[in-house]
């Protein structure tokens, strides 16, 4: 992989003009072995026309499978699944401060997350706590932030704790999918708009948690769930920008549920549940969704099919969370496992973990169809594709 220099070479033949227009753009991958990834790879993204930079290697990582950013400080947090000192599957984030000229990492530390499989990660909008969703473990970590944007270890003080195990509440009843719904599995952590909550997407125990967050002491405490059909699988959640409604993409049915968040009683109210594929799309062995994310113009919304390979679009229906199915376009990559919607909300970059590539899609400002670029850079595995807020 081309390294920094030859990154900061580039660029610098560029005008100020065109570098204007430009915006970094990070990609998380995994680096296990016959990966051919060594950590978090940077790119430079032009916001106007579409193109991109070839990647290069920003920071060397152990499996930075997804990224999040400090809200006011160059700081880019990652999970991290690694290995502890007795051998066995650990959790990690890592904190990195981002060279703001190159897009180049250097670490700053990383803090346990208390469990195993950390595969999502997310800052609050103060910047004051880190949350991961331990996937393996089936637990939420929340590690406060020093004024440097540093992490710090989990906290355990007066009863409250940084570390919230989710508990099977099933009876000895099963999943649907025995082996994904086998014990819980937390997939992903949000921060509700007021910073209170925290909404958590169980696959393994099919509900969304909504669990009380203490950002003065970095803590977590239990408060209410909504429970989804049986074998739904929630995976990854979005809040639209009015911060009281909300969907999540079921990983197992091929889905998303609709959501209203009472950010006063900290309850999520689920309804309306649709598919995210057609209705002709009968054969779907293989096939599991993954990424899910609200345009910032709260009109429409998008999710990921993998075996499919595409990206379901779907319209905001007015002041409600009812959706208008748009269709699928093909993400021309395999195993869509994120993408994301570039600053300004013109393009959608989609990762192909399976092809190892991410693809470029103009976003139709009325109609909010998707249209292939024709652009597509070589990226080992991404499993986060990742622009600074």
């Amino acid at each position: 992989m081309p390294s920094i220099r030859d990154f900061c070479v580039a660029a610098a033949l560029l005008s100020p003009a065109a570098l204007a227009d430009e915006v970094p753009v990070w990609f998380g991958t995994t680096t296990k072995p016959k990966t051919t990834s060594e950590g978090i790879s940077v790119a430079r993204f032009d916001t106007v026309t579409g193109a991109i930079t070839k990647p290069v290697l920003a920071g060397t990582a152990k499996n930075p499978t997804f990224l999040a950013f400090h809200p006011r400080l160059p700081m880019l947090y990652a999970a991290s699944e690694i290995t502890g000192a007795d051998g066995k599957p650990a959790g990690a984030v890592e904190a990195f401060a981002i060279d703001e000229a190159t897009g180049s990492l250097e670490s700053r530390g990383a803090e346990s997350t208390g469990g195993t499989g950390p595969c999502h990660v997310t800052v609050d909008r103060e910047g004051t706590v880190v949350l991961a969703a331990n996937y393996s473990g089936g637990s939420v970590a929340c590690l406060g932030l020093a004024e440097d944007g540093r992490l710090k270890p989990l906290a355990s003080a007066e009863g409250a704790s940084g570390f919230l195990q989710h508990h099977d509440d099933r009876a000895g009843e099963e999943g649907i999918h025995p082996r994904r719904q086998d014990k819980p599995h937390a997939h992903s952590v949000d921060v509700s708009p007021n910073g209170n909550h925290v909404m958590v997407c169980d696959l393994g125990l099919d509900r969304v948690f909504v669990h009380d967050l203490d950002r003065g002491r970095a803590t977590l405490a239990p408060r209410s769930s909504a429970r989804l059909k049986a074998g739904a699988g929630p995976r990854h959640f979005a809040l639209h920008p009015d911060g009281h409604r909300a969907w999540c993409v079921n990983e197992l049915d091929l889905t998303v549920t609709a959501f209203t968040y009472d950010a006063d009683r900290g309850e999520l109210s689920a309804g309306e549940t649709v598919s995210t594929l057609p209705a002709d799309v009968t054969d779907r062995t293989g096939f599991s969704c993954a990424e899910i994310a609200v345009h910032p113009n709260g009109t429409f919304l998008y999710a990921s099919n993998r075996g499919h390979d595409s990206i379901a679009m779907f319209r905001i229906v007015g002041d409600t969370n009812t959706l208008e199915f748009l269709g699928v376009e093909p993400t021309r990559a395999k195993t869509p496992r994120h993408f994301a919607i570039a600053p300004g909300g013109k393009f959608l970059l989609a990762g192909g973990q399976a092809s190892n590539n991410v693809t470029v899609f103009t976003i139709d400002d009325e109609t909010g169809r998707l249209t292939f670029t024709g652009t597509s850079v070589e990226v080992p595995n991404p499993m986060c594709v990742a622009f600074r807020p």
